[in-house]
């Protein structure tokens, strides 16, 4: 497993560049998610665009003024976080090469070089402004094309997604987080993909009504791209090892399964990025008989486990490619998204059999978790939507 992209250049290249550090797998395998869901929603935008189903809008921008306070004290507080914390990584190497998550989190970093950094960066957005400004500052009206809002709803849904995923887990785990409050808001570790999913996902809807847009169309172009994200995402935490892991599986590998290596099947997961060596759920008797073990003499889980990220990663992945298939085909506004409701749904129930997770609550024995009662509720929601979206269009067309 590789904790940050230091580790995998390390592992596959053999070289070591301390800089890296910075860089943790799993946040980066999900900027990269982002990255590639916003690609494809703004490439699904532009074909709505192209067929009539969305339009342009319109915005009023004031051309030729001079930079603004606002503006100013803006940049210049990007230049000095920036200068105080990540061009100060050299003057204290060695904080952060032992903990680069300490380091960004602490107070520690160069203040004259982050107040360097901020005015020069407010100086250039100065001069910048002087130089396109006019005698008398005139507003102009601009046309922006549908897939040209792609940036300020990506950005959307990785703020209010970050925030969502952290409050969700923080509900999860709500005693944990009695005991350590600000440890554990402040972690970079323990998100819940479904709270993401949520939040993101309202962010984006709510931005997409004040512009005009059809939601039921923005909710179709986006259902493609959200299962390639969630994809992408699951292998960021398979690489890291961030403890979305299966249960233990001691069982042998299927014959069916004879052309895969053993580590599909059953994996446990060395050098994880949590640094646990103990697989097992709490409440459990296994999780008691190996409760106690060193992962600094055991940098492995004690007992393999199902790869259950890997799992969804492929199942997700490959739901992309069979909603971008089909994305032509259907034509009803709404159903797209209906239809993505029901197989995330299903997904993410059937994982989570394998899985451990937190129990939100018991019925007749049988574990309940967060997860599923939310995969439930999507799939509900998806045969909802299904029926009314097709009743709807059914309705409209005979009129």
């Amino acid at each position: 497993m590789y904790p940050s992209l230091f580790e995998l250049f390390q592992d596959l290249f053999g070289i070591e560049i301390n800089a890296l550090r910075l860089f943790q797998m799993f946040g980066t395998i999900v900027a990269i998610a982002f990255l590639l869901c916003a690609y494809v929603f703004a490439k699904e935008l532009r074909r709505k665009e192209a067929e009539g189903k969305l339009t342009a809008t319109f915005r009023k921008v004031l051309k030729g003024a001079k930079a603004g306070t606002n503006e100013l004290a803006g940049q210049f507080i990007f230049g000095y976080i920036v200068g105080w914390k990540l061009l100060s990584i050299p003057f204290y190497s060695d904080l952060f090469n032992a903990d680069p998550r300490g380091y960004i989190l602490s107070s520690e970093g160069n203040h004259v070089l982050g107040l360097l950094v901020g005015a020069a960066m407010a100086y250039w957005k100065y001069r910048t402004a002087e130089k396109e400004r006019l005698p008398e500052p005139k507003e102009i009206t601009e046309k922006m094309s549908p897939a040209e809002h792609v940036g300020n709803m990506t950005l959307l849904a990785a703020l209010f997604g970050f925030l969502g995923a952290k409050i969700f887990h923080l509900l999860e785990n709500f005693g944990d987080f009695l005991e350590d409050p600000a440890g554990m808001f402040l972690s970079f570790g323990g998100l819940t993909m479904y709270g993401g999913l949520i939040m993101g996902g309202a962010a984006v809807l709510i931005y997409a009504r004040k512009q005009g847009f059809s939601l039921l169309q923005i909710m179709d172009a986006c259902a493609p791209g959200l299962f390639l994200a969630y994809g992408v995402g699951r292998l960021g935490c398979h690489m890291a090892g961030d403890g979305d892991w299966g249960i233990v599986n001691t069982a042998p590998k299927p014959n069916w399964m004879g052309f895969l290596p053993d580590w599909f099947w059953a994996y446990d997961y060395p050098n994880n990025v949590n640094r646990d060596c103990n697989p097992y759920i709490e409440g459990t008797p296994e999780f008691f008989m190996n409760m106690f073990c060193d992962f600094d003499t055991t940098p492995h889980l004690v007992a393999p486990v199902f790869p259950t990220p890997l799992y969804e990663a492929i199942a997700c992945i490959g739901l992309f490619f069979m909603f971008w298939y089909f994305r032509k085909r259907i034509v009803i506004p709404g159903l797209l998204f209906s239809l993505y409701l029901i197989f995330n749904g299903m997904e993410r129930f059937f994982v989570e059999l394998i899985r451990v997770n937190t129990t939100l609550f018991t019925i007749g024995g049988f574990r309940v978790t967060q997860a599923e009662v939310i995969a439930v509720t999507l799939m509900t929601l998806g045969v909802i939507g299904v029926i009314l979206t097709r009743k709807r269009y059914r309705t409209t067309n005979v009129g």
